[in-house]
């Protein structure tokens, strides 16, 4: 195949299904690979496939269930060997559907499912998934010409700015906030380890702006017209990013904007 292989994870809806329609349409991008947790009542993602039959693999993946994540990553490696773009996109922000805006909402039980989604599982993905992603061909990003610079792939962490600890001056949301931030501290460690050997891979986190999408929709009316941004906007940004990466910025936390964010 020419051109690279793209995973995302959590593509049934929002941005991970709008990263699913850019690549597809993408010359860098030979195969698709898109997982959910319910591939057969993801209408929008069914679509896409009909129209893209021999560009998108579409496959089970619950990503709280660690079992789900290793056989997804053994399906992958007998189907396709390596991977270049791995892209976690699902996330939680609370199992009621809203933040936490004191301490007395605060539960184990959210605080349990808001960490397995959006900080376990993507940390589980990159387990499994790293041996793929150390066998990429560098397809994605800015490739440097310094051969001990070079990667091989790329993952990302979707996060959020309100995972930055030195950012956060509103409090409240606790379980979104928390998981984020652990998020963070997962991609930088990652970034550590994925970097030591020949085979490097990019590590960042993205913070993708106010999308309007389910998790946001419940706050829109708090966010200025001008700040909030349709999913394909937002991607656009996104992927204008995670072209222009290279080894230099394995481990940075950035804004849609290309910002530096402190974690």
């Amino acid at each position: 195949m020419s051109g690279g292989v793209a995973l995302i994870q959590g593509a049934s809806r929002g941005l991970g299904l709008q990263f699913c329609k850019f690549l597809v349409q993408s010359s860098k991008c030979s195969q698709v690979i898109a997982t959910c947790r319910e591939p057969q009542s993801a209408d929008a993602l069914q679509e896409l496939k009909l129209l893209h039959p021999d560009l998108l693999t579409v496959e089970r993946l619950d990503v709280s269930s660690q079992l789900a994540i290793q056989q997804c990553a053994q399906q992958v490696a007998l189907t396709f060997g390596s991977l270049d773009l791995l892209i976690n996109s699902s996330a939680m922000l609370h199992p009621s559907g809203r933040g936490e805006t004191s301490l007395r909402e605060v539960s184990a039980e959210g605080l349990s499912l808001a960490l397995s989604t959006n900080t376990i599982g993507p940390l589980l993905m990159a387990k499994y998934f790293a041996p793929l992603l150390l066998k990429g061909t560098g397809t994605f990003g800015a490739q440097s010409t310094d051969k001990s610079k070079q990667h091989s792939a790329i993952l990302i962490n979707m996060s959020a700015k309100v995972g930055s600890i030195t950012d956060n001056g509103l409090g409240g949301w606790y379980s979104y906030r928390m998981s984020k931030a652990a998020l963070n501290m997962a991609t930088k460690n990652l970034s550590i380890e994925l970097k030591r050997g020949s085979k490097k891979v990019i590590c960042v986190s993205l913070h993708p702006g106010t999308v309007d999408t389910d998790l946001s929709r419940p706050y829109h009316k708090n966010v200025p017209k001008e700040k909030l941004f349709s999913q394909e906007l937002s991607v656009n940004y996104l992927m204008k990013i995670i072209d222009g990466l290279s080894i230099e910025q394995t481990g940075k936390f950035f804004s849609w904007n290309g910002g530096e964010i402190p974690w």
